[in-house]
């Protein structure tokens, strides 16, 4: 799997269950590298080096696309954390 396609089934399963967009809306926005407003493509995107590193600690990969599902968790808990703590 590519980005691009986790970014597309993410989209789709918004779709299917728009009570989990609000989460990965929040998780992408927290993920934004800073100042990425004075970079092209001038998009809230996360540095490479960072999602290299989040997958090498989660996956033992750095080049690993996590699953679907796994974001979806990740999201959800984040949220759960997040009202708790």
């Amino acid at each position: 799997m590519t980005w691009l396609s986790l970014s597309l089934r993410l989209a789709g399963r918004c779709l299917a269950h728009p009570s989990i967009t609000p989460d990965l809306v929040v998780i992408a926005w927290r993920f934004r590298e800073r100042g990425w407003f004075r970079r092209f493509p001038f998009l809230p995107l996360p540095a490479p080096e960072y999602i290299r590193w989040r997958m090498h600690t989660a996956y033992g990969d750095p080049h690993t696309v996590p699953p679907v599902d796994d974001v979806v968790r990740y999201a959800r808990w984040a949220r759960r954390v997040n009202r708790t703590g």
